[in-house]
């Protein structure tokens, strides 16, 4: 089941060490079979305040977003992003093929 690495950067300092970021960060995504699905799109705001941006990373499973996250290729580039930039990242593993939005009340009733 396909995996995620979603990061929303509320702000850049788009300086030296971010251009040296985007120029390696392609790199570490290839042995995980990581792809961006959204990455440098202002995105269109319809609730509440969204400062920043979007970035999601797709990947085959968890076990290869975990790898790619870990991986000393990227722990070597990420204090470019982070030293650079003000935001959170997370890893979500996907939903399976038929999930339903009802398919989560098991889960939250304790039933599953």
């Amino acid at each position: 089941m396909s995996a995620y690495a979603i990061a929303h950067l509320r702000s850049v300092d788009f300086g030296a060490d971010i251009i040296r970021y985007l120029e390696k960060v392609d790199e570490t995504l290839v042995p995980y079979d990581g792809r961006f699905l959204v990455h440098g799109v202002d995105p269109e705001v319809m609730e509440g305040p969204f400062p920043g941006n979007v970035i999601v990373i797709e990947f085959p499973d968890i076990e290869r977003a975990r790898g790619w996250y870990h991986s000393p290729g990227y722990q070597e580039i990420l204090p470019l992003r982070t030293d650079n930039s003000d935001g959170v990242a997370v890893l979500v593993g996907g939903t399976p093929d038929g999930y339903r939005a009802t398919d989560y009340l098991a889960k939250a009733m304790g039933r599953g």
